[in-house]
């Protein structure tokens, strides 16, 4: 979507990409199409169906994040979980291997661990660029990577990880929930697949369940066939939500970036505090690459307690943060990975990629800085 002069701006294409006013009322807002059947042969001589991902309201998101992303398709799903499910099965069969980052969220790994090699398919993990490289065979057709990661705020180096596919032949797939297309663009630095759990972010108001995938359109018209077997479409209701949610998240993507990174250098200087995982502060180790290829450094964050006694009773002392699941809210959470996003993991695995029981994982909403660390300072208060 581009002007006379130059091309949108994520903030203008937040507002316009994709939406359509009606031609019979002139709204301008996206109407809802309720129906679930549509007359055939239609103007555009396609079947139009809900489960196809190609009704009006499926195509004005899928439209707008396309646009955000750099891309030129995507499809939009009944959670995140379901796009990344979709695409793995559409693009891995028996026989096949893939490589994953090591620190995944919860529910990707445990699908992966416990699920995808049911159905014949080979994985690795890896946990660095070395990793990445040594794990590739000659039947690797997938790499997998989440940056930032959950919860340790990992950040991969897209623009090497998408060299090493390309010469190699294998496609690459990033999960960008927590950066959001606002913050990043990994399409632009050479990854072909984008998931996003759009429940986070792309929503933002902790009242929806969605997911979505973006690539070219030759690889969309891979995934397509399994989405349409699978089922997991998202329903024009949901939809409707998703795209007013969508018009706001420049605007509130700043305003938790600018959060985050308040608070993050407060809790580096208190003394209950061992360790901060932020890819905006200075001594993060990923700092250079998440400086070269992020915009902003993103509302989430998560720090380590010195006492993981404490942890159980520091969740229960906020006043204004809420102890809860889920992320990327108007509202700042905040939750213990090792019993919430990573309780599937065994205490042997969730060690081996780091996450303690000390580990508290935030969410850092849109309220003021000032409000937020003055409840951090009384939930960590001694007592």
């Amino acid at each position: 979507m581009e002007n006379s002069d130059q091309p949108l701006k994520p903030a203008t294409l937040c507002v316009h990409a994709g939406s359509c006013v009606d031609g019979a009322t002139g709204a301008i807002t996206t109407p809802i199409f309720t129906a679930s059947s549509y007359t055939h042969p239609n103007p555009t001589n396609q079947n139009t169906y809900q489960r196809y991902f190609n009704v009006p309201n499926q195509r004005a998101v899928a439209t707008k994040l396309a646009a955000l992303e750099q891309g030129r398709d995507a499809l939009v799903f009944g959670s995140g979980m379901a796009a990344i499910t979709t695409v793995l099965f559409a693009l891995l069969k028996p026989g096949d291997h893939a490589v994953f980052q090591e620190d995944l969220y919860g529910g990707t790994y445990h699908f992966v661990a416990a699920e995808l090699t049911r159905f014949g398919m080979e994985v690795s993990f890896a946990r660095n660029q070395a990793d990445f490289v040594a794990q590739l065979r000659p039947n690797t057709k997938v790499i997998y990577v989440e940056s930032p990661s959950n919860p340790l705020l990992h950040c991969v180096d897209l623009a090497a990880i998408a060299a090493l596919g390309k010469a190699r032949g294998v496609l690459t797939i990033i999960d960008n929930t927590f950066a959001s297309p606002i913050n990043q663009n990994p399409l632009a630095l050479g990854i072909d697949v984008i998931v996003h759990s759009a429940t986070k972010y792309l929503n933002g108001h902790s009242d929806l369940n969605a997911g979505a995938v973006v690539a070219s359109n030759e690889i969309i018209a891979r995934i397509r066939p399994c989405a349409v077997n699978h089922g997991g479409m998202l329903d024009a209701h949901a939809c409707y939500m998703l795209e007013r949610g969508m018009k706001t998240l420049a605007l509130r993507v700043e305003r938790q970036n600018g959060n985050a990174g308040k608070l993050a250098r407060w809790l580096q200087k208190h003394p209950a505090v061992s360790r901060v995982n932020y890819p905006g502060l200075p001594d993060h180790p990923d700092h250079a690459v998440a400086a070269r290829q992020m915009r902003g450094f993103g509302g989430m964050l998560s720090f380590e307690l010195r006492a993981a006694a404490q942890a159980d009773a520091v969740l229960g002392r906020f006043k204004l943060a809420t102890a809860a699941l889920s992320l990327g809210g108007v509202e700042t959470l905040v939750t213990i990975p090792a019993k919430t996003s990573h309780v599937k993991l065994t205490a042997a695995e969730r060690a081996t990629i780091g996450i303690s029981d000390a580990l508290l994982r935030v969410s850092v909403g849109i309220e003021d800085a000032d409000d937020l660390i003055a409840d951090f300072e009384q939930a960590l208060a001694a007592r």
